[in-house]
């Protein structure tokens, strides 16, 4: 897993594999919103919570794609199917690379970028906290969806209409959790909701992107 780990970051990192592509994704997001809205600074503190979730939430999106599709086209993927490793362990390895090159730099520039929104000061905290909960769903829910359409033409696109209903809960309670915060109301619930959504993915979508890949593999 460790082996998988690291070779999947090295690609990221020197092939193109999506490292830098969300995060520049996210930043043009959020400078290009208070073009649109304009100078208000009210209107953008209400809605920097929701642009700042939809904006990472996107820029996860991006390179899943390529999650599976490397390995299938050079033949890796059989490897790893018929490897004393298990599957499941692959998909989480895979995924956690994923997060690591995709999630963890949107959690950690979120709290630069907000300025542009002028967020409110105590929400800043809650913005971290939330996208450090939240994006390891994004990538396990995105491998999942990318073990459904490896191998398939167009399967990009596919990708998106099958992951981005999955991605809603997540960014309904990600985004509350910076509006309670913003507002100081109490954050326990869509926080503790959010957590359970992480938890619950990572337990259970390994199984079913491994079951996935074993059918695609067929």
């Amino acid at each position: 897993m460790i082996r998988l780990f690291t070779r999947d970051l090295r690609i990221a990192v020197r092939a193109g594999g999506g490292f830098g592509l969300g995060l520049a994704f996210f930043l043009i997001v959020v400078t290009l919103v208070p073009f649109g809205v304009g100078h208000q600074s009210d209107l953008l503190s209400r809605i920097a919570p929701g642009i700042l979730w939809v904006g990472a939430l996107l820029s996860c999106l991006l390179s899943l794609d390529r999650l599976f599709a490397l390995d299938y086209e050079d033949g890796s993927l059989d490897l790893l199917a018929t490897a004393p490793v298990p599957l499941e362990a692959a998909v989480v390895a895979k995924a956690a690379a994923h997060w690591v090159t995709t999630g963890l730099p949107l959690v950690l520039a979120a709290p630069v970028l907000a300025i542009l929104l002028n967020l409110p000061g105590p929400a800043y905290g809650w913005l971290v906290l939330s996208l450090a909960l939240g994006t390891p769903a994004l990538s396990m829910i995105g491998a999942f969806g990318a073990a459904l359409t490896v191998g398939l033409k167009r399967g990009g696109l596919l990708l998106s209409l099958l992951v981005l209903p999955l991605y809603i809960p997540t960014l309904i309670f990600g985004a509350e959790v910076v509006k309670r915060g913003a507002a100081t109301l109490a954050t326990a619930t869509p926080l503790a909701m959010l957590a359970g959504i992480t938890a619950g993915a990572v337990a259970l979508l390994p199984f079913a992107a491994a079951a996935a890949l074993r059918v695609n593999l067929r």
